[in-house]
């Protein structure tokens, strides 16, 4: 039996994941009312696929708030979110109360592994905490989940990284059947080594899509198109064809920059200099707000009331999560306009956003607008008739950072229409 403690987004994912490799699974959470959602296959997330898996492969589930069923297990994973706050630093208060709750429950010589992820030294100064309340034997393992594709990688990792005590020693039997399962690459290091691993993949992502956000605005002064420049750097070897090289509204979700936010706290904790690090956020704040800056370009007028139609409010595809989302800020900072939205998953706050009216569909929040901002790449949106749009805006102006429309027919219905990198 494999135990899942903890039962957000990572924990949901993994847990379906390890059924469906054909596993039996314990899914555990304090939350007996979440658990018993869960044992009905109403999950508190959105993400493909996991109504599926679910029915696939209930059989080998059980959610429970039960935390003595936890000795049942011979392998236990902590999967609980780690959440940041407003600057985006990790708060591990509740990951660390959840084990120190349920540790003691486990049977002695239970593999317990840190699937949650945190900051260098957390599972060594957990390691000493329990010393004295668990016979368990702790580990950790970086987590791949990515918002929107999370059973996709879950399903199909690339590699896992574990960080043990001792990394001359093999992994134990338990979690080497759970990783053969999944047919890929193990990676086995020091527990800081893991934990500053996954902080170092992050780390050139971030470098990546500030390289290309970067280049995209110097396109948009000077007339090139990022899109013709794109396929010259998938053939250069040095960066690959899986290269992240499409320009966004700046680094957003938490996950990123908690790890920007971790490394300056760590180059000031230890005296090393991560300049570098305030210049990826100064960029991504800077490019956060092009929609914002295309809105004052096309009506100069201060005291001009527009009404706007803004199409999504995830951060990005995919997801329900509006953290550190670029059409929050848009709608912020527009709180002078009316604004008519539409998002098929994500929510806001409606005390909040008091200028923003919801519509069920994005073309009824369409009508009448004097401009059209597509916020987030929802495929729906790009299979929407652009012919109809022509009639329901009142103004011509559509702004789509991610070229969700179709731009050679935007223009040709004659609309001013402006996207990233162009």
């Amino acid at each position: 039996m494999i135990g899942f403690v903890g039962l957000s987004h990572l924990g949901l994912s993994y847990s379906l994941a390890t059924a469906a490799k054909g596993f039996e699974v314990l899914a555990y959470d304090p939350d007996a009312v979440l658990t018993a959602r869960c044992a009905a296959g109403e999950f508190p997330v959105e993400e493909a696929g996991f109504g599926d898996l679910f029915a696939q492969h209930r059989g080998r589930i059980r959610y429970t708030s039960d935390e003595t069923a936890l000795a049942e297990c011979e392998l236990v994973f902590y999967s609980l979110d780690v959440h940041t706050n407003d600057r985006n630093e990790s708060d591990p208060g509740p990951l660390t109360a959840l084990i120190h709750a349920t540790a003691p429950k486990l049977s002695p010589g239970t593999i317990a592994v840190v699937l949650s992820q945190v900051a260098p030294g957390y599972s060594r100064q957990l390691r000493a905490e329990l010393r004295e309340l668990s016979a368990a034997d702790f580990y950790y393992q970086v987590e791949t989940l990515i918002f929107g594709r999370a059973i996709e990688r879950a399903m199909q990792p690339e590699r896992f990284i574990v960080g043990t005590n001792d990394p001359d020693r093999s992994l134990p039997a338990p979690l080497q059947a759970w990783h053969a399962a999944f047919n890929c690459p193990v990676l086995v290091m020091g527990l800081e080594s893991a934990e500053l691993a996954k902080i170092a993949i992050n780390f050139f992502l971030v470098s990546t899509v500030t390289t290309t956000n970067t280049l995209a605005e110097i396109c948009e002064a000077i007339g090139a198109d990022w899109k013709e420049i794109v396929p010259a750097l998938r053939l250069d070897g040095r960066i690959g064809p899986h290269a992240y090289l499409t320009p966004g509204l700046g680094i957003a979700g938490g996950n990123l920059e908690r790890d920007l936010v971790t490394v300056q706290s760590l180059a000031a904790r230890h005296g090393t200099e991560a300049g570098i690090v305030t210049a990826w956020q100064r960029n991504s704040r800077h490019r956060r707000d092009w929609a914002i800056s295309q809105v004052q370009r096309a009506f100069p007028t201060k005291n001009q009331q527009l009404v706007l139609a803004v199409w999504g409010f995830a951060y990005k595809a995919d997801t329900h999560s509006t953290k550190n989302s670029p059409s929050l800020e848009l709608m912020r900072a527009l709180r002078g306009h009316r604004i008519r939205a539409h998002d098929p998953v994500a929510q806001i706050d409606a005390a909040e956003f008091r200028h923003v009216t919801i519509f069920s569909s994005p073309l009824a929040a369409a009508e009448g607008a004097d401009a059209l901002l597509v916020m987030t790449p929802w495929s729906s949106y790009a299979s929407l008739p652009i012919q109809e749009l022509r009639n329901l805006l009142r103004g011509r102006l559509i702004i789509d950072p991610y070229g969700v429309l179709d731009e050679t027919q935007c223009r040709d219905l004659g609309f001013e229409y402006y996207r990233l990198g162009s």
